[in-house]
This record gives C-alpha cells, sequence and structure tokens, in this order.
C-alpha cells in the first residue's frame, strides 16, 4: 500500500511546466508536493532516444525565440547548463524545393509561390475579422485555394509545419526570431533534470525522492475544446551522405501532389558532423497514417521520395526512426494548436487554464502568448505555481 501521507499540493505530469511549478513552490518553502507523472520518466514531450550513433529529439527539439531584448528563459537555462545547441535558418529552405524529377524550382518561382501564400492568409485573416464584425460576405474577396505542388508545399509550412499562428507571432516580438537546434548528447531532458535536482534529492544520478511518483495515470481524459497537433520527425540513416550540404542547405522541401507528403526534410551534418541522418517532418493526417504502417512501409515511402529527388542510385537508408505520438495514450499529440482566427482563443486559454475548486492547471496549452513552445510550458509553470502559493498563502498553509 502506499504512503498515505497528507500533502499540500499535487502536481500531475512531470513535463516543463509541472517540474517548473514545483521548484518554484520548493523555493518558496513549500515540501510537501507529490509530482504524479503517468510515464516513467520525466519529460513529457521532451524526449531524447540514441538513434544512429546519436542522440535525437523526438518531441521539442529547439529553444525558439532567441536574440531579442528580452531573453527567453528556457534559453537561460541552455546557457546556465550548456546545453549544445547549433542554430538553424529556415529562410532559405523556401529556395531549396524539389519537384518530382529531382529539378529545384527557380529562386523567383519559389519567392513568387512563397509571397502569394502569405497573401492568401493576410486575405483570409481579413475575411474572418470581418465575418467577427459581422459585415457582409458577399463583398469578401476569396484567395484561391492551392493546386500545384509548389503551392501546397509552400502552403503546409506555413500552415502545419510548426503551428499556425496569427502575425505578429509573441515568441519572436518577446524574445527574438532566432532558433537553436538541441544537439546535446544529455539531451533536451537536461534542462529539467537539473531543474529537479535542485529541490528532489538524487542516488547514484538518478532521482530517488518519494515525492516523484513515476507511472501514475489517474487523469487521463483530455481537454475535449484543446486540439492536440501530432508532428512527427522521422529519422533516417544512411551509410553516406548524397544531399546538399553547406550554408543555406540545411532544409529542403519536396512538392507533391498530395498536401503534405514527406515535404520538410533537415539534414543533421550541422548538428552531428558526419551522421548521415537526415530528418523528415510529417503532421496531423500523414503522421496518423504512418503511425498506422510499418516502419519498414514508411521507409520504403520515405526513399522513394528521396529517389525522385535525388536518383535511383542513392544508397538505401539502414535504419529508421519513427515516433509515434498519437498513439501514446499519455500524450495523443505533440502539443496544442488553437484555431488561427478564433478572437476567443485568449478567453478559451484562461477558461481552460481557470483553476477549479483547489484544482490548478497548467501546461504550454495554459499560455496565451506561448502555447505550443517549451518556453510557454515553462512560463506557465511558473504562473500556476504563483497561483497556488498566493492560494496558500491566503488559506494560512491549509488549501485543502
Amino acid at each position: 500500500m502506499e504512503d498515505p501521507t497528507r500533502c499540500s499540493v499535487i502536481i500531475v505530469g512531470a513535463g516543463i511546466s509541472g517540474i517548473t511549478a514545483a521548484k518554484v513552490l520548493a523555493d518558496n518553502g513549500v515540501e510537501d508536493v507529490v509530482i504524479l507523472e503517468a510515464e516513467d520518466r520525466i519529460g513529457g514531450r521532451i524526449r531524447k532516444e540514441q538513434f544512429g550513433g546519436v542522440t535525437v529529439e523526438l518531441g521539442a527539439g529547439w529553444i525558439a525565440g532567441v536574440g531579442g531584448k528580452q531573453s527567453n528563459p528556457v534559453w537561460e537555462l541552455a546557457r546556465q547548463f550548456n546545453l549544445r545547441t547549433c542554430f538553424s535558418d529556415y529562410s532559405n529552405a523556401r529556395y531549396n524545393i524539389y519537384d518530382r524529377s529531382g529539378k529545384i524550382f527557380p529562386s523567383g518561382v519559389a519567392a513568387d509561390s512563397y509571397q502569394k501564400a502569405v497573401n492568401s492568409a493576410i486575405q483570409n485573416l481579413q475575411n474572418q475579422n470581418q465575418l467577427d464584425a459581422d459585415a457582409d460576405a458577399s463583398q469578401f474577396q476569396t484567395p484561391a485555394a492551392p493546386k500545384t505542388p509548389i503551392e501546397l508545399a509552400i502552403d503546409f509550412i506555413l500552415h502545419d509545419f510548426e503551428m499556425a499562428e496569427v502575425e505578429p507571432i509573441s515568441t519572436y516580438v518577446e524574445f527574438g526570431e532566432r532558433e537553436f537546434m538541441v544537439a546535446d548528447e544529455r539531451g533536451y531532458e537536461l534542462l529539467l533534470y537539473k531543474m529537479a535536482e535542485t529541490f528532489l534529492s538524487t542516488l547514484d544520478g538518478q532521482i530517488s525522492d518519494h515525492r516523484l511518483k513515476l507511472n501514475k495515470n489517474w487523469k487521463t481524459k483530455a481537454m475535449i475544446k484543446c486540439e492536440i497537433m501530432v508532428y512527427t520527425k522521422v529519422f533516417l540513416k544512411f551509410p553516406n551522405k548524397f544531399w546538399p550540404c553547406g550554408p543555406g542547405k540545411e532544409f529542403f522541401i519536396f512538392a507533391h501532389e498530395t498536401r503534405g507528403y514527406y515535404t520538410f526534410w533537415q539534414h543533421m551534418e550541422n548538428a552531428y558532423p558526419g551522421s548521415n541522418i537526415l530528418v523528415v517532418t510529417l503532421t496531423n493526417g500523414e503522421s496518423k497514417r504512418i503511425e498506422a504502417q510499418s516502419d519498414e512501409e514508411t521507409m520504403k515511402e520515405a526513399m522513394d521520395v528521396l529517389r525522385s529527388m535525388f536518383g535511383d542510385d542513392i544508397p538505401d537508408a539502414t535504419h529508421i526512426l519513427v515516433p509515434r505520438w498519437w498513439n501514446n495514450r499519455f500524450q495523443c499529440g505533440s502539443y496544442s494548436n488553437y484555431p488561427i482566427y478564433a478572437n476567443a482563443n485568449h478567453q478559451l486559454i484562461r477558461d481552460i487554464k481557470a483553476p477549479v475548486g483547489p484544482i490548478f492547471f497548467t501546461g504550454e496549452h495554459t499560455s496565451e502568448d506561448f502555447s505550443g513552445y517549451v518556453h510557454g510550458g515553462y512560463l506557465s509553470g511558473l504562473d500556476t505555481s504563483n497561483a497556488i502559493l498566493q492560494e496558500i498563502r491566503r488559506n494560512q498553509g491549509t488549501m485543502f
């Protein structure tokens, strides 16, 4: 039978937000805290795995929002704990778009297609704002839907690849527009372990504190109104590299008649030189589709795409790694994805975050400005723990 000792605060989930909240409470003298985690590790959707001789991040993999006037708190943690990262420049990806014959679209065609897609997104946003203002829908200018492979590819990049956000993007405004890929053998999760070590006891480098209870799951039903985005990074290991490298070549795009079909690619030579690893990102419907099939089928599809781009004589991949976030019953996806054009989004997030009696809610999905990001989870953990502290003090330390 488990220890029935009473505690002031129970935190469900040991992801970035839960660990942050627990640390703040501990720093403020609240030590009778229990953290319940459904899986056998801390980290949540920050998860590493060994593949092809290097450490790859199956979930969160970048620190987004660096270089601005205000410092991203996750970037500060990375610097504090010497987490190895490398700069990622997405700006050239639109000029590395391959067609099915292996030719790269001319830069002018790519630029025009990209601008057309941006203009279409702006027009859709204006239409939605007019609808919200009860304007006459017959006066709308409806942009043409993407049809050609290059239009479908760019539309996928703008709306599905990371997440659909309305400009200006709060992360870039607040923290800067640079992004850094985590490339550390210890994994992105190092930040969580380092924070946890400041208030949880360890033994032989492992957390042994009784206040962290792994393999616990008594809250299994997700919040219905919060849609979860599925974002799958498929890793492929090769005996040698056959793709272009060098400045502006880290990312490349495949234009296919099916939207999102093995569209966005990245080589890992910048992060791990000589690793000979490619990563292709799929989302939502395509993610769910490949999760339902064998890894062998996914490898065959990926190789067919690569041979379309680089020729039939390229070598076969020797290994493949396919994360299955959608079929993970504790995750059911990768990150929150609120409707892009809903003016009521902020109220929806406030409703999800609002406490119910002594139960408080936290996580990246409760961050009004930074939902979907690691720093959103971190900052929501700070906010929620401070709210709990206020409640404890208001009730003179007896919440329940």
